[in-house]
């Protein structure tokens, strides 16, 4: 199947909606709290407004978890790293000591027997061994002696072993352990010891360096002594880290989760008590309890609940889309982008919830921010109502928190506000000071009803007019990404596509500069008709702009265009002339799609002619031909019709002001006539049917063009001298 197929599927399809619908839901259940977390929200400082709470069962009282946490990271910090000692260091040293020692002598002798057959397999660098290779020789020498054999050197290397394990060695440096003690595993027990009580290798080797410094003045042998000898010290004193682990653990597992206990029967809280940290955690504990209690069976009906619960609230959006925005709700690539903005506050809440700190960080969900994403990429009635629904989710989210809830609408509802008509992208930062706004009359009513004290709601204010800054700036970069992923045309879109540095027009002007008149004429008019008529104004505006594009590239054809009494028509047949007219509309698409004008507007270049035929020419061709041969489709627009009000604004605009233009001698009755009849014809021949403009409409549409017209070619009195002047030549 080709590409436009597949997406035109997915754009269309009921089966996608639906995954759409279902993803999302399922994707916020799944963010939801415990359930002991969502039967009603319970802050310190407020009042208990319900009966006494008495407990119908024995439960212990959770810590706060922050606190039981760093508890736990106390006692782990508490435990010292586990040493386990290896008794059997010192005779392995010893054993393999002696056993290389009569390899190495072995070795050397062979090579010095066979010296042009050199070769070093000892684990010692090349400098080393051949020391030790020269006091082999010299010693079997009898022309000489170096002091020291290499039998003495193997006799005093067994004594530094011994030596140095008087003290058990570790097998990590000092460094390398973050306690100054140390734990030694002996059996069942650990004897706790100071680490420096015990040697590390850089201590071991330190000591090894000076006892063999003594030994002989040749620099080269008491290098090669000091490799040879640390090659055989191997640490005693192991780190064990599953030991240290296992311990850590049972440090940790030995920390109560609890720090007290309610009875059966006893009182929780009484009405009207102020909730205080202690009382908290006591309901806190008790909803857990009942739901440990409960058991598996009651946590799928309480799955199913929350399932229930964010489905209701889903479907009271998508009952008003279908009813009141049927382009939104039956194009699934914008219930995507609606998707995503739900579940990317849904996220907000989420990592918000799970943050444990004593700060109002709630504050910093960004609700505000899908308030304007939505009335900016839709309108604003679509952002309001998109608040109510999330802020509900994420008053859920945060476990039915109400004054939550209620305090987002509010600021969400006033950021929709300041973006509904928004003129350009800078216009989005004022939205902080109305956010702030929100936020501070919410947090002072709720704050004062709980008896919250100034400085935890100044906390609060300070919270919120984070949010208020951030909003924006999340806004601000997301609608770009939105806009050009999604292919959505915004506001902010259209308004950019107005500026007449723009290339298209800007060669427009340049090459077509009876067209580009035209146009930005066409321009003010459908604005004022579209405001007449609840359409949008922007919308209409910019497609006039942009309707006949396509003429700049043959701007001679185009009788606007034509400063000579030259009109190359006249040297065509009808046929042509229709060919090369109707062409302008193909190569004006062509144009647009080059440049990446959005959809909304490209539709304006085939719509504002739809099916009409080109009357001049078919007329012209009828007399020619007296009618014969003449095939009316070879001279019609290939359309599509207008689809919008916009769109017919253009086309219904477009004749109005060309032929009122025309009109030699214009008055109010010529220019009313010329307008009921454009108008008339349009409707007589269809070419509104597939666009939804009423009666009313068009009756609205008639009265805006006349009035602008009549402003625009109003007769106007001659100057004195006027014919003068336009009969002489004049110069400068």
């Amino acid at each position: 199947m080709p590409v436009p197929g597949r997406k035109s599927f997915f754009k269309d399809s009921l089966r996608i909606k639906l995954l759409i619908f279902v993803i999302t839901l399922f994707s916020i259940v799944f963010m939801f709290p415990k359930g002991e977390s969502i039967e009603s929200e319970v802050t310190v400082g407020s009042i208990w407004v319900q009966n006494d709470l008495i407990a119908t069962t024995s439960f212990p009282i959770y810590k706060n978890p922050e606190q039981y946490r760093l508890e736990r990271l106390k006692a782990s910090e508490g435990v010292l790293p586990i040493f386990v000692k290896n008794n059997d260091i010192l005779k392995q040293s010893l054993d393999s000591l002696n056993a290389y020692n009569n390899f190495l002598l072995s070795t050397i002798d062979k090579d010095l027997e066979n010296p042009e057959q050199t070769e070093n397999n000892t684990f010692l660098s090349p400098s080393s061994y051949k020391t030790l290779r020269n006091i082999r020789r010299i010693g079997n020498s009898t022309t000489g002696q170096t002091g020291i054999s290499l039998n003495q050197l193997f006799a005093i290397s067994e004594n530094i072993l011994k030596r140095v394990y008087r003290i058990d060695i570790l097998n990590l440096l000092y460094t390398e352990i973050n306690k100054d003690s140390i734990a030694v595993r002996v059996g069942r027990e650990d004897i706790i010891q100071p680490k420096r009580k015990y040697q590390d290798l850089r201590v071991v080797h330190d000591f090894v360096g000076e006892y063999v410094s003594d030994i002989s003045e040749d620099q080269n042998i008491t290098n090669a002594f000091i490799e040879y000898v640390n090659h055989f010290i191997r640490p005693n004193l192991i780190y064990n880290e599953q030991l240290t682990l296992d311990e850590i653990k049972h440090a940790q597992d030995r920390v109560s989760p609890n720090i007290g206990i309610v009875n059966e029967n006893e009182r929780i809280i009484a009405k009207h008590d102020r909730i205080s940290e202690d009382a908290k955690l006591k309901i806190d504990s008790y909803r857990k309890a009942k739901v440990d209690q409960e058991g598996s069976f009651n946590y799928y009906i309480l799955f199913i609940g929350k399932i229930l619960h964010i489905l209701v609230i889903l479907s009271l959006f998508a009952i008003y889309l279908f009813l009141f925005r049927k382009k939104i709700f039956y194009d699934n690539i914008k219930i995507v982008l609606i998707s995503i903005i739900i579940l990317f506050i849904c996220s907000n809440s989420f990592l918000i919830q799970h943050i444990e700190v004593n700060s109002p960080i709630q504050l910093l969900i960004l609700i505000p921010t899908a308030s304007m994403l939505l009335t900016i990429l839709f309108d604003s009635r679509v952002g309001f109502y998109g608040t109510v629904i999330i802020s509900l989710i994420a008053g859920g989210l945060r476990g039915n928190d109400y004054s939550f809830t209620a305090m987002n609408i509010f600021a969400g509802a006033l950021a929709a506000y300041t973006v509904r008509d928004i003129k350009n992208r800078s216009q989005i930062f004022r939205s902080f000071f109305y956010i702030l706004l929100g936020y501070i009359i919410t947090i002072f009513a709720f704050g004062m009803e709980r008896y919250e004290s100034i400085d935890n709601l100044l906390i609060e204010c300070a919270f919120g007019a984070s949010n208020a800054l951030i909003s924006p700036i999340f806004t601000f970069g997301m609608i770009i990404f939105f806009e050009r992923i999604f292919r959505i045309t915004t506001e902010l879109t259209l308004l950019e596509l107005t500026d007449f540095n723009r290339p298209l027009l800007k060669d427009l002007a340049k090459n077509a500069p009876g067209t580009f008149t035209h146009s930005i004429t066409i321009g003010s008019l459908v604005e004022r008709g579209a405001e007449a008529i609840g359409a949008n104004p922007l919308l209409a505006r910019v497609g006039a702009y942009y309707h006949d594009i396509g003429k700049m590239l043959s701007p001679e054809l185009f009788v606007e265009n034509q400063l000579t009494n030259e009109n190359t028509h006249e040297n065509l047949n009808p046929r042509d002339s229709a060919a090369l007219i109707i062409n302008h509309v193909k190569r004006g698409v062509e144009l647009a799609k080059k440049e990446n004008l959005p959809k909304e507007i490209i539709d304006f270049i085939p719509m504002h002619h739809g099916t009409l035929v080109v009357s001049y020419f078919y007329e012209k061709a009828k007399t020619i031909y007296n009618g014969e041969n003449v095939n009316i489709n070879e001279f019609r627009y290939t359309g599509p019709k207008p689809t919008t009000k916009e769109t017919a604004l253009v086309m219904l605009a477009d004749a109005c002001e060309s032929t009122v233009r025309s009109i030699g001698e214009p008055d109010q009755v010529k220019i009313e006539n010329v307008i009921a009849n454009l108008i008339k014809a349009r409707v007589e021949d269809g070419q509104l049917d597939d666009s939804p403009l009423t009666l009313s409409d068009l009756k609205k549409i008639r009265e805006v063009f006349l009035n602008f017209l009549l402003g625009l070619y109003h007769k106007r009195i001659r100057y004195p001298k006027q014919e003068e002047m336009e009969n002489e030549k004049g110069s400068v």
